[in-house]
């Protein structure tokens, strides 16, 4: 007879074996000229930090208000502007 442990090694044979057979193709069918991914949005029509550790606000959609924040932010980190 057959012991149980070689039926079991037997059976977890043939699942992995079973188990490969049944793999999909993953490549991306390619279009030429097509963007496959997500598309990005702008950065200002982002909405503004809302974690405590941010500073810089901004009004959602406005370039002008992000450019601003953008630009405090860079003076802030400007090692020429800080006391000595």
């Amino acid at each position: 007879m057959i012991s149980a442990r070689k039926l079991a090694v037997a059976a977890l044979v043939v699942t992995a074996g079973l188990a490969g057979c049944g793999e999909k193709e993953q490549v991306i069918a390619y279009q030429q000229g097509k963007y496959q991914g997500k598309p990005d949005t702008r950065p200002w029509e982002n909405e503004p930090g809302a974690s405590l550790y941010t500073t810089s606000k901004w009004t959602k959609g406005d370039k002008a208000s992000w450019e601003a924040a953008l630009r405090s932010r860079n003076q802030n980190q400007n090692e020429y502007t800080r006391a000595e």
